[in-house]
């Protein structure tokens, strides 16, 4: 594993493109603490972010991964273009000349998948705690480990999406195509979503129909994982209070949704693997 893992980290620090873009995401990511800076001062209107109790736990936990995540689409580049690298520079070819299996191929591959998921929960849950820390009105340990569930949906949810770039990186073999392909994946599940809800606009349960269904597929599910967390916030739950609104929405983080965005991953792996094997390089 470290030896596959040494030989694609090595690829990767001579490759400007994805140092640069590895940086910018981590800095992204270190950005998340800046939302602890907004302040508006207008007359006797003050309005402090912080204050507003998002970096409280354990409720951080759920909006950090959720902001987190939508970071991802800088470490996919890396991931998506790591891939297109091997073939437009020939050291697939090379690697595979030079002893290395076609299998061990695609495992150095999702390593590094798993290598780049696990540094960005680690990384999120250290920023996550000091900001927790220094702003969260509960500190009580008991308090500051729950929802850490949060952090497995976040690195389940990386795990998931780098490995379906994986997959369109070995499939069409240029970054930008493969980002494309995703996209266009992305608008055929909205597209099946809208068919869904006009088949079953007759259905008293129309939503619950559709997401029943919606969440089999992976875009679908890699979303579900972490929910918005917005209307969770006190403040959204007290407004909605005032305008005779109830909030009644299920936050937590499901099982069945970690094991379909699993189950997804090892399909993504595995037709990357039958995919490599099958075509002649």
């Amino acid at each position: 594993m470290f030896r596959l893992l040494n030989i694609e980290f090595h690829k990767l620090k001579h490759n400007r493109a994805s140092k640069v873009l590895s940086i910018i995401y981590f800095g992204l990511l270190t950005s998340i603490a800046l939302i602890a800076a907004i302040k508006f001062d207008i007359g006797p209107v003050k309005f402090h972010l912080a204050e507003q109790g998002i970096f409280n736990f354990p409720y951080i936990w759920h909006f950090n991964t959720f902001v987190a995540a939508i970071f991802k689409f800088f470490l996919l580049l890396v991931i998506v273009s790591m891939m297109a690298n091997e073939y437009s520079n020939k050291t697939l070819k090379q690697n595979l000349i030079d002893g290395l299996s076609k299998k061990e191929f695609i495992l150095s591959k999702f390593y590094t998948v798993i290598a780049f998921a696990g540094i960005s929960t680690i990384f999120v849950f250290l920023v996550s705690l000091i900001l927790g820390v220094v702003y969260s009105d509960y500190n009580e340990f008991s308090i500051i480990i729950s929802d850490l569930e949060y952090l497995l949906a976040f690195f389940i949810k990386l795990v998931g999406f780098f490995s379906m770039g994986l997959f369109f990186g070995i499939l069409v073999k240029r970054s930008a195509f493969a980002v494309g392909a995703i996209i266009v994946w992305l608008i055929i599940e909205s597209i099946f979503k809208g068919y869904l809800f006009y088949s079953f606009r007759s259905n008293e349960h129309t939503s619950e129909a559709v997401n029943n269904i919606m969440q089999f597929l992976p875009l679908e599910a890699m979303s579900n994982l972490i929910k918005e967390p917005f209307t969770r916030l006190g403040a959204v739950k007290s407004v909605a209070n005032q305008i005779g609104e109830q909030i009644t929405k299920d936050f937590s983080v499901q099982y069945l949704d970690i094991l379909i965005v699993s189950a997804w991953t090892a399909i993504f792996i595995y037709l990357s693997y039958a995919l490599l094997k099958k075509r002649d390089l």
